[in-house]
């Protein structure tokens, strides 16, 4: 269950109304790297973790619940930087009433400006927060990476922070408001918290390497293809030991002349490392039997049952709040 405190989770003001960052910082309400994506992306995640990873479920929720609060944060911020723009917009005596509350030429063409790229923001919502970017793209679905294998699903959470953080570094260049700056501040922070958060819960599972449960061919696990002509450089990520697996890279000067050779790959031979297609064999077979299991052995045959209530024990002899038929307290 939720439960609303009215209260945010932290001190967000504003020195001034700042209609062009308003709509700016929209980006971080309904866009693509936003907080309701990650709210949602953790919440719908945090299904599939209940019962094979319980503390993995707690930790996607907790964090889940945290970026609504952050959504709160970035919309209450949004309304105070449009501080009486939606009052002035319902006042039809006076159309130009709403340049008057700007201060400048310069904000009342901002102001402008902002309506011809984004007219949805003061045109249908009257400047109040709206799920879209700052272009007026409404927020979408597919903005949510949900795999249904853990491993996955935190890498693409750290990805996500780690995108979600640098928005919030570009958004500072654009306001010099230092409470705003305090509050983008904030934000940025917990994307950095989180991200440590994921990390940790990653390497809690082994073996998480690769994603997924299906190993590597080794015929191409540590092949490097020059593919493009040019200055070439050489660096850990074709050159010495694979950082995962421990493989020699082996590297392809001439891509063309190896995929013919090897008759498009059919025959490459596996070099550089110690891994066998027996061996892979055996690994699919034990990590897919393993991943299997934690899944089926955490869930209950027949009767099934998500939450362990309080009073549970004694719902079926006593009612849903003990003694029976009792008015809830």
């Amino acid at each position: 269950m939720f439960y609303h405190v009215k209260d945010l989770q932290f001190n967000a003001r504003v020195s001034r109304p700042d209609p062009r960052f308003a709509n700016m910082l929209l980006q971080q309400f309904g866009g693509p790297n936003g907080e309701l994506k990650a709210a949602l992306q953790y919440f719908v995640q945090a299904f599939g973790a209940k019962q094979p990873y319980p503390d993995k479920y707690d930790m996607l929720m907790d964090i889940a619940t945290e970026e609504f609060s952050h959504l709160e944060i970035v919309g209450a911020t949004i309304q105070m930087l449009l501080s009486g723009v939606n009052g002035k917009l319902k006042d039809a005596a006076d159309e130009s009433e709403i340049m008057k509350l700007l201060d400048g030429t310069a904000a009342k063409e901002s102001v402008i400006h902002d309506a011809m790229v984004n007219p949805h923001f003061l045109l249908e919502s009257a400047g109040t927060p709206m799920l879209t970017d700052s272009r007026g793209i409404p927020w979408n679905a597919s903005y949510i990476q949900a795999n249904g294998d853990l491993t996955v699903d935190l890498r693409s959470n750290m990805a996500a922070e780690s995108r979600a953080k640098i928005v919030y570094e570009y958004l500072m260049k654009f306001t010099d408001d230092p409470y705003v700056k305090d509050t983008l501040t904030f934000l940025m922070t917990r994307e950095i918290a989180h991200f440590q958060m994921f990390d940790a819960a990653l390497n809690t599972i082994a073996p998480n390497f690769p994603p997924g449960v299906l190993q590597a061919d080794p015929r191409f696990s540590n092949t490097y293809f020059n593919m493009s002509s040019g200055a070439e450089f050489k660096g850990p990520w074709n050159e010495g030991q694979s950082t995962q697996l421990g493989e020699t890279w082996q590297f392809v000067e001439d891509p063309i002349a190896h995929v013919e050779l090897s008759n498009g790959l059919d025959k490459q031979e596996i070099k550089g490392t110690d891994r066998t297609q027996g061996l892979i064999d055996k690994l699919n077979k034990d990590l897919s039997q393993e991943r299997s299991n934690e899944v089926i052995s955490a869930t209950p045959e027949g009767e099934n049952q998500w939450s362990a209530y309080a009073l549970s024990g004694d719902i079926e002899e006593n009612g849903r709040y003990g003694k029976k038929n009792r008015t809830p307290q």
